[in-house]
């Protein structure tokens, strides 16, 4: 079976679940079992699919159905770009499924008629359009297979009228994203054939017919890029299109939705971005290609959507809307990782080269990454709401002792988030920081960018203290306190525990031996060879270091273990010391001024943190800083008359 073929099979393989699962959906736990082998079935075609393009190195695209009259045409091509977001939806999918046999529980009143078969589709749209070559029939088709079912199950809960106001506005955002890709398309689609398939919407022939445009018609070319930019932007969350539906999608879907969503979905922005700014150009006419331009303008927009998604979710109160606005922010990483590949590669720099290549292997691996950390926060955030009935976080608190296995998996995913040392979030972080700060020749402004990145890093770290600490840790709230006796436990089922130890392993294991997600990289990179993304394919960009680290270019070495093992020598070192004084210790309770009685009203909640620093990252704070100081008021004591002076004044 060749990869086109296994991709083929795989997508066939969710349509005819989705019509099975349709006819037993009477049957809640049976459909949800059937749905999840209908899953394994078509993850493993997948994986063995993209396993085999990345093994092969180089794969002919295959046709499967062709109208050349209307330049229609089912061609697949599974080269190296493809095989690494096939990988990567077929990894999310199936735990999701797998959460959802038990989480659908909690919706009785809904169908799951109106979720499983709805949800196979939608997974069979994003297998079709990571590999499709039709950049306008099959797009159109494979996009629309996409839209829809997420439109449907954003709005499975359609009583509640904000819920279809979310997927209204998903819908709309997304048609309009399509139609500005399918423009562009149509554009550079227009010029005079010499050379492709034939086929006048056929990747290859739209990128056989890009030069003479370049050179005649640059203007023509830039609005078409430009349409590109702004319909793949607006799918991945780009600002400012981001904050306009995406706040109000990813809370109102189920949470495993949430986690395709998130996880999965918006990576297709990320890979329209990267195929037809990187792939298209045909690489011997690279020089008349403004590569520097597009990438300044998508490192500064990254970076505008990284701080501003993550100052976002620093205000919200709600655990998945918090986690909606993150994404944004994360997002942004990639994007400002694929626009410093661009800006390093429009240098036209031997030497900037391999810092181009660490910059977009770090874009590569942080979206794999996110797509593993963000779809378990969203496991996450749904094991809470099955369990305490809430997303306030206000009303939650002390989780971790009713809840302590999905409390360790969330802390996991928090800390890899956040980037810390020793997990998968700060090894793409890394290279991202790496190409920026030693990318300066390529702009002088790249590594305030960079430092700009960093900083928005430690408000991620922020941000998730609250939304753990807020969950998780202190006492129990009322709330908790009074589900927990009512219910008599409040941890999550072993199904749904299981989906989400699968992603915090492997956030784990990419954390601390990072030169196998390196390694996952470079053969994605060098099984690709079209456009620009052939020089990404020549050199590596990082070489295996000592215990499984990874070198980046210059002086970036990462060495997980070894960086872990110091964290954990200083922790042992600080306990040790604390111990050598003798001092005795004692457990009592918090003194609570009296109020014990009002105990919950004396708890510290999500609504109180960081409130300055949240009033300073809105546009009203940063107006209230940039004023002046008014002037204070005179005191008119110290201006009234000494005792017995209005009598000499006056006379009297």
């Amino acid at each position: 079976m060749s990869p086109g073929q296994g991709v083929i099979a795989s997508l066939l393989t969710c349509l005819i679940g989705a019509v099975l699962c349709g006819l037993t959906a009477s049957r809640r736990r049976l459909t949800g079992w059937l749905a999840l082998a209908v899953t394994a079935l078509s993850s493993g075609l997948a994986l063995y699919a993209a396993g085999k393009a990345l093994a092969l190195g180089s794969i002919e695209p295959e046709m499967f159905l062709k109208v050349e009259s209307l330049g229609f045409a089912l061609t697949l091509h599974i080269d190296g770009l493809s095989a690494f977001f096939i990988l990567l939806i077929a990894s999310i999918a199936l735990p999701a499924v797998f959460y959802s046999i038990d989480y659908m529980e909690t919706y009785p009143e809904y169908g799951v008629g109106r979720y499983y078969p709805v949800l196979l589709v939608f997974v069979a749209a994003l297998y079709g359009l990571v590999s499709t070559t039709d950049m306008m029939w099959f797009f159109f088709i494979f996009w629309q297979m996409m839209t829809i079912p997420g439109f449907l199950l954003i709005r499975f809960e359609h009583r509640r009228a904000e819920n279809r106001r979310a997927a209204l506005k998903f819908l709309v955002m997304m048609e309009i994203a399509c139609l500005a890709t399918m423009i562009g398309a149509e554009m550079l689609a227009g010029a005079p054939a010499d050379g492709g398939t034939g086929l006048k919407y056929d990747f290859a022939s739209v990128s056989s017919r890009l030069p003479g445009l370049l050179e005649q018609r640059p203007v023509w070319v830039a609005v078409a890029f430009g349409l590109f930019l702004t319909g793949f932007g607006i799918k991945l969350g780009m600002w400012p299109f981001g904050r306009v539906w995406l706040p109000d999608a990813h809370p109102a879907a189920p949470s495993p939705m949430s986690a395709m969503l998130s996880g999965v979905m918006l990576k297709t922005g990320v890979y329209g971005i990267m195929r037809y700014f990187l792939w298209l150009v045909p690489l011997e006419r690279r020089a008349a290609y403004p590569a520097w331009e597009w990438g300044a303008v998508m490192t500064v927009l990254g970076t505008i959507t990284l701080l501003t998604g993550t100052a976002g979710a620093l205000k919200q109160e709600q655990t998945k809307r918090l986690l909606a606005f993150h994404s944004i922010g994360q997002l942004g990483y990639i994007l400002f990782g694929v626009g410093m590949a661009m800006m390093l590669l429009g240098m036209d720099d031997p030497r900037l080269e391999p810092l181009a290549v660490t910059a977009f292997a770090g874009a590569l691996l942080h979206t794999l990454h996110h797509a593993t950390f963000k779809s378990l926060l969203f496991l996450n955030a749904g094991s809470v709401l099955w369990s305490a009935g809430t997303q306030d976080l206000n009303r939650l608190g002390g989780l971790a002792r009713w809840m302590p296995w999905t409390a360790v998996a969330a802390l996991i995913a928090s800390f890899s988030i956040s980037g810390v040392p020793g997990l998968n979030g700060f090894i793409s972080k890394w290279a991202l920081y790496v190409a920026g700060v030693e990318g300066w020749p390529a702009a002088s402004w790249l590594p305030v960018c960079t430092a700009i990145a960093i900083l928005t890093s430690a408000l991620t770290l922020a941000s998730f203290l609250k939304f753990f600490g807020a969950a998780f840790l202190g006492r129990s709230s009322a709330w908790v306190g009074q589900r927990g006796r009512e219910r008599g436990r409040l941890e999550v089922t072993w199904r749904m525990q299981t989906a989400q130890w699968v992603l915090a392993v492997i956030c784990v294991v990419a954390g601390l031996l990072p030169a196998v997600t390196f390694g996952l990289v470079q053969l994605a990179l060098k099984a690709g060879h079209d456009g620009l993304g052939a020089v990404f394919g020549t050199m590596s960009p990082a070489t295996p270091a000592f215990l499984a680290g990874v070198r980046t270019v210059g002086h970036g070495v990462v060495i997980a273990v070894l960086v872990v093992l110091g964290i954990g020598a200083g922790m042992a070192v600080a306990w040790l010391l604390s111990r050598l004084g003798g001092a005795p210790r004692r457990r009592v309770a918090p003194w609570l001024c009296g109020y014990v009685t009002h105990e919950d009203a004396m708890r510290v909640t999500a609504h109180g943190l960081y409130g300055h620093l949240k009033s300073g990252l809105s546009p009203r704070g940063w107006a209230r800083m940039m004023r002046p100081p008014a002037p204070r008021p005179r005191d008119r004591r110290a201006d009234a008359p000494a005792a017995g002076a209005g009598s000499k004044e006056f006379g009297s």
